[in-house]
């Protein structure tokens, strides 16, 4: 009975226990809501106002340039949208998204950079939930104003789909990421959720619960702006 029990117990602790590539996806979840919250922490980060406005967050933490090109890069990171017809919800499960382009690279110097951009209206988050959405072609994007300056950036907010930012060696700032391109990451995805689903089968049309490691994020951003300012 005693070895039956142990059998037992040792198949559930297989069946429950994360596989490696969903593991990597878990801690893609943390590592981005630290992000975030580190961010959101700072005295002249995003200013509230703006994330208030927001429909859609994205964050890359630590996209790191590589050698295949002159100045080309690659990250991984996390979207969530507020949930609803007219984004008025609460935020929704996350999809996985990769962040591509040459011009990162020479923005990025080498070093390990944190990326948060903030999708700002229907227009926006609709091109973002395409398969594929340049930035600059088919979304118009800017590199967002932090601390006081979003009072005296009217026009920048005002006629951007996507305001972007970056974080390197604690150095916090707007940045241009125009040319580089957007997608829903597929395999990320399906390592997560344990099935084929696209970024707006998740993020707009609730397919799937979110998982327990979206926990800190989803927390963070209800708490630091549950109602959407239109």
């Amino acid at each position: 009975m005693t070895g039956r029990l142990f059998l037992a117990t040792l198949m559930l602790v297989v069946i429950s226990a994360p596989l490696p590539a969903q593991q990597k996806e878990q801690n893609r979840l943390k590592e981005s809501a630290t992000v975030l919250k580190e961010i959101l922490g700072m005295p002249d980060g995003i200013p509230k106002e703006l994330l208030n406005k927001a429909e859609c967050v994205v964050v890359f933490p630590s996209v790191k340039k590589f050698a295949i090109g002159i100045g080309a890069s690659y990250g991984r990171g996390v979207i969530t949208c507020r949930a609803g017809q007219k984004f008025t919800g609460k935020w929704s499960a996350p999809a996985m998204y990769a962040l591509e382009g040459g011009n990162i690279g020479f923005q990025l110097g080498g070093q390990a950079t944190d990326f948060v951009l903030l999708v700002m209206n229907e227009k926006g988050a609709n091109s973002v939930m395409s398969s594929k959405v340049k930035l600059g072609a088919d979304a118009a994007a800017a590199a967002g104003p932090k601390g006081r300056d979003a009072g005296a950036a009217t026009d920048v907010v005002m006629n951007a789909e996507i305001l972007s930012y970056s974080r390197a060696k604690g150095l916090f700032a707007g940045v241009s990421l125009e040319g580089s391109t957007l997608r829903s990451d597929g395999g990320a995805n399906k390592n997560l959720y344990g099935k084929e689903l696209n970024a707006k089968e998740i993020v707009r049309e609730a397919k799937v619960a979110a998982p327990p490691a979206a926990g800190a994020l989803l927390t963070l951003l209800n708490t630091k702006s549950p109602a959407h300012a239109r």
